[in-house]
């Protein structure tokens, strides 16, 4: 049997950050896939780039962008001031939206007006117990039934209900009545992903820049965990078993219960599926934007995004995202049907006219948006804690089983890298 002092089950950007922050030659890192990356792999295809999904970084730490970048030096890196609309009875909206309704028609800017100022006598603060009254109570019902509450129900693929009020944390653009009024006059559309960075090869090249400095061999690709033996601190993997002393995980958390053999309420635990269609046509759409909302039902797609507009291409180069619910599956056919369909939904919003599309891919990213719940913060917070203390951390947006960003997630796993670094120092 082989032994490590630290196993490291996926090499995506958690489980290589950690890795590259530990100060330990003893661990090794299994990945089940062919490749390094995770979701933040990167696909180059008849002249397009296009990443399994919109992933682009927003720094809050400048040393950690600094860090990074220095380590690829070959590459184009962009810092991009994000340009995102919203699209509504035809033309484009500014995001967010509750930041912005004297953009749209005067009777529906003074519906959402009169909602917003009676709001706590329709939805009453003291009454809020979910995401979905949250949106109510903070913003009225017409700014939420034009947009929050269709839009991020096509996103999440669920009833809003069922959603913590705190279920997008920071990263949901809040607004008071006052930034509405001000935003009439003094625009000011700033979220926590103002900017992004983006790379000219895609999300990919800060996966490589976290891996650059990990001996290759120390990474075990095509290899699955598919059982953990807590008490004897061994995981059985599709190759062999592994002897550890730590386990540090990025695997969904319920897949890790699962594997350690630990009991829980599967029903607390539940996920969205995004289906993802890389298109490359053979010229130019929409200039400017970067990504663009749609809380339409009637369109198959609740975000559309533009590579060639970051980096001033000739031929339009577009991620689709479409919300699934947990399970969905799609057969070739299937697939094809549904990529007729986008392309039909994107020539009814003015997107595509007699466009040829000349290269696609498609993925499913399973699971996508986790649906945080109060029920799932108890859980995850006590599973976790009681993993840590037979030796396994689990950690990352999946193994966190939260909303973050991929900053978040590099974070959290140079904070647990420290804990070990001073650990070992100690003696």
């Amino acid at each position: 049997m082989e032994q490590v002092r630290r196993l490291v089950v996926g090499a995506g950007v958690s489980g290589l950050a950690f890795t590259d922050w530990l100060q330990d030659d003893d661990v090794l890192v299994v990945e089940a896939e062919h490749e390094i990356g995770g979701y933040c792999r990167t696909v180059e295809q008849d002249g397009f780039v296009w990443d399994y999904s919109g992933h682009f970084f927003h720094f809050r730490h400048p040393e950690i962008e600094t860090y990074l970048v220095d380590r690829m030096a070959d590459q184009e890196v962009r810092v991009i001031e994000k340009d995102s609309r919203i699209w509504y009875r035809g033309a484009f909206v500014d995001f967010p939206f509750q930041r912005n309704i004297h953009q749209l028609p005067k009777d529906e800017l003074l519906e959402c007006l009169y909602d917003l100022h009676f709001r706590a006598e329709s939805h009453p603060p003291d009454q809020v117990r979910s995401f979905q009254d949250m949106l109510y109570a903070k913003f009225g019902r017409a700014i939420a039934d034009k947009f929050l509450v269709p839009y991020n129900e096509k996103l999440y693929a669920t009833d809003l209900s069922r959603l913590d009020v705190d279920a997008m944390g920071r990263f949901f653009p809040y607004a008071d009545v006052d930034d509405v009024i001000r935003n009439f006059r003094r625009p000011e559309n700033g979220s926590y992903n103002a900017t992004f960075t983006y790379p000219e090869r895609g999300a990919i090249q800060y996966v490589h820049a976290l891996a650059r400095d990990i001996d290759p061999a120390r990474i075990a690709l095509e290899e699955r965990v598919v059982s953990i033996d807590l008490q004897a601190r061994v995981a059985r993997t599709t190759h062999r078993e592994i002897r550890y002393q730590s386990l540090v995980s990025s695997m969904p958390l319920p897949t890790l219960l699962r594997l350690c053999g630990v009991p829980f309420d599967e029903s607390i635990y539940s996920w969205n599926v995004v289906q993802v269609f890389n298109l490359g046509f053979d010229r130019k759409g929409p200039e400017g934007c970067h990504w663009v909302y749609f809380p339409q039902r009637e369109l198959s797609f609740y975000r559309v995004g533009f590579y060639d507009n970051i980096f001033g291409t000739d031929r339009m180069s577009m991620y689709v995202e479409l919300g699934r619910s947990a399970g969905f599956e799609a057969s070739a056919d299937e697939i094809e049907a549904t990529r007729a369909q986008v392309i039909e939904d994107l020539r009814s919003v003015g997107f595509v006219d007699d466009h040829r599309l000349v290269s696609s891919h498609h993925v499913l990213l399973d699971p996508a948006y986790v649906h945080i719940t109060r029920e799932s913060v108890a859980d995850v917070t006590a599973k976790k804690a009681a993993l840590a203390g037979q030796g396994v951390h689990s950690i990352g947006r999946y193994g966190s089983w939260t909303y973050c960003s991929i900053e978040d997630n590099i974070v959290e796993a140079r904070a647990l890298a420290d804990a070990f670094n001073l650990a070992d120092a100690a003696g």
